[in-house]
C-alpha cells in the first residue's frame, strides 16, 4: 500500500510513480506503455502527464512511426526541467556532467588534478559554482562519487592519496580564491563511494537489474566491492561497507596504505599491474602506463586476473550472489584474461556452489557507472512527493526561462 488516503495524496503518489517510470526506462516508453505498466486508467494518465508538462517536468515527443496501435507520445525530460549535477572524482582527475530525467548525460568538464584534497575539490567546487549559476533553478542537487570510503556527513578517506577525514561538502562549497561561493541551492552535495554508486547504477540500468542479491566489483587503481540486495548497495552501519578490496582474500603480505596487511586490492588494479612489470605506482599516478600494460603484458594481466578470481570465489562462498558484475579495469581483465580468472575462481568455490556458480559479467555501463550512480543518488532524493511539490512551488513560470541561461547542449554518452 502507498499510504495515500485522499484523492490529492493519490494523485501526488502517482505523479512520482510516473516520473520514476520515465526516468528508469530512459524516457523510451510511450504514454500508452507507461499507462499499462503502472496500471493507470487512460484518463488518469493523461491528466497526470498534462500536469507534469505544465510544471516543467515532462515534455512529450511523437512516438516513432513504426509504433503499432493508436498514435501516442513518448514522455521525456522537459527542455528546462530538473538537472542533476553528477561528478566522478578519480585519483587523478574529475568529470562533471549534467544529467536529465531519463538519464541523458552531458559532460560539462573533465579536468586532471594533483591528488590533494584542495587541488581536486577546490577546482571542482569552482566548476560546480560556474555551471550551477548558468543552469540556475534547474539544478536539483549534486551527486559526487569518490574513490574511497565515505562516512556519514561526507567525510572521505582515500588511503593511497593520503586523504584522511576530508570534508568534501566543505571544500566543494568554499569560495575559490578571488571568486564567489557556490549558489545557495548547491550547498548539500550527496557524497558516496564510487564502487557503491557504480553498483547502484548497475542495479538500475545495467546487469544487476532484477537481481535479488548481486556482487559488484569496481577496479581502478585498486579494488572496491559491495554487496547489492534488492537493488541497493549494502552500506554498512557507518556508510563504509563497500570495502571488499581491503579484505585479505589472496594471501598477500604487503602493507596496504589503509593500514591493514594483505589487502586484496594490493593484488588487483592499475597499481598491481604497474608493480607486476616493475614500474612505479601509487599516489594516483600511472593511468596511461597501466593501460599500456593491460594491452601489452599478458603475464601481468593473467596474474592480476587470477588474483581477482580467487577473491571473487571467497566472496561468492560468503554471500551467495546470483551474479557478479565487474566495472572499470575489471571489464578489461575479464575480456583479456577471462580463462585465467575462471581457473582461479572455480577451484575456490565450495562444492555446493560449483553446480550452479553465479555468472560473472562485465558491466553494461563501462566506466560511466560511478557517474551514473551519482546521478541516481540525486534523482532518488528528488523523485518524492516532497521533492516534486517543492519544484512546483519554486517554478510557477517554468515556461518563461531564458534559454541562453538554462539550456544544456546534449551529448548522450555510450553505455
Amino acid at each position: 500500500m502507498n499510504g495515500a488516503t485522499t484523492s490529492g495524496e493519490l494523485r501526488a503518489h502517482n505523479r512520482v510513480r510516473l516520473l520514476r517510470a520515465v526516468h528508469d526506462c530512459g524516457a523510451t516508453r510511450t504514454r500508452s506503455q507507461l499507462t499499462r505498466d503502472l496500471h493507470l486508467a487512460r484518463g488518469t494518465a493523461s491528466v497526470l502527464v498534462a500536469g507534469l508538462v505544465e510544471d516543467g517536468l515532462l515534455h512529450e515527443e511523437p512516438a516513432p512511426e513504426h509504433t503499432r496501435g493508436r498514435p501516442t507520445q513518448v514522455p521525456g525530460p522537459h527542455p528546462y526541467g530538473p538537472v542533476a549535477l553528477a561528478v566522478d572524482v578519480r585519483e587523478d582527475a574529475w568529470e562533471l556532467a549534467a544529467c536529465e530525467l531519463g538519464g541523458r548525460v552531458t559532460v560539462l568538464e573533465v579536468r586532471p588534478h594533483d591528488g590533494t584534497p584542495q587541488g581536486a575539490l577546490g577546482s571542482l567546487g569552482a566548476a560546480i559554482a560556474t555551471h550551477g549559476r548558468r543552469l540556475g533553478h534547474r539544478v536539483i542537487g549534486i551527486g559526487v562519487a569518490l574513490a574511497g570510503p565515505v562516512r556519514h556527513g561526507g567525510l572521505v578517506d582515500i588511503a593511497h592519496l593520503g586523504w584522511r577525514a576530508v570534508d568534501v561538502p566543505a571544500l566543494l562549497t568554499a569560495p575559490s580564491p578571488g571568486g564567489d561561493a557556490a549558489p545557495e541551492g548547491l550547498r548539500a552535495p550527496v557524497v558516496g563511494n564510487d564502487t557503491a554508486l557504480a553498483a547502484l547504477a548497475e542495479a538500475r540500468r545495467g546487469r544487476l537489474q532484477g537481481a535479488g542479491v548481486g556482487l559488484h566489483l569496481h577496479v581502478d587503481f585498486d579494488l572496491g566491492g559491495v554487496l547489492v540486495v534488492d537493488g541497493r548497495p549494502v552500506a554498512g552501519a557507518g556508510g563504509t561497507g563497500a570495502e571488499f578490496g581491503h579484505m585479505p582474500l589472496t594471501g598477500g603480505d604487503r602493507l596496504c596504505p589503509c593500514g591493514a596487511v594483505g589487502c586484496w586490492g594490493m593484488d588487483v588494479g592499475a597499481n598491481a599491474l604497474l608493480r607486476q612489470v616493475g614500474l612505479a605506482y601509487g599516489g594516483g599516478r600511472g593511468r596511461e602506463q597501466a593501460e599500456h600494460v593491460l594491452a601489452t603484458s599478458p603475464a601481468a594481466v593473467e596474474a592480476t586476473a587470477r588474483a581477482l578470481g580467487r577473491g571473487i570465489a571467497a566472496l561468492v562462498n560468503a554471500h551467495d550472489p546470483e551474479v557478479v558484475t565487474l566495472s572499470g579495469h575489471g571489464v578489461e581483465l575479464w575480456e583479456r584474461a577471462g580463462q585465467a580468472l575462471l581457473e582461479a575462481y572455480e577451484p575456490g568455490l565450495m562444492a555446493i556452489r560449483r553446480d550452479r556458480p553465479p555468472r560473472i559479467e562485465g558491466s553494461a555501463l563501462g566506466w560511466r557507472g560511478s557517474l551514473l550512480g551519482a546521478m541516481e543518488s540525486v534523482f532518488d532524493a528528488f523523485l518524492t512527493t516532497e521533492g516534486l511539490e517543492l519544484w512546483r512551488k519554486s517554478h510557477p513560470d517554468q515556461g518563461r526561462d531564458t534559454p541562453e541561461q538554462q539550456s544544456v547542449t546534449h551529448s548522450t554518452l555510450d553505455g
